[in-house]
């Protein structure tokens, strides 16, 4: 399921309010500056900080 290029669009990570990279393979809205990986459930971006996986 891919996300809609708008809201990706206008989407940021809540923690560092810098934008967010779609990885459709993971299912996952990735912050490079946060070092986190938001999931995204049936469509649906979970933006929040302890739903996130950290990166490293």
């Amino acid at each position: 399921m891919s996300l809609d290029p708008w809201l990706l669009e206008r989407l940021c990570c809540p923690l560092t309010r810098t934008a967010l990279r779609y990885d459709e393979d993971a299912q996952e809205l990735v912050s490079e500056a946060a070092g986190l990986a938001y999931p995204v459930r049936d469509g649906v971006p979970v933006m929040l900080a302890e739903e996130a996986r950290p990166l490293r």
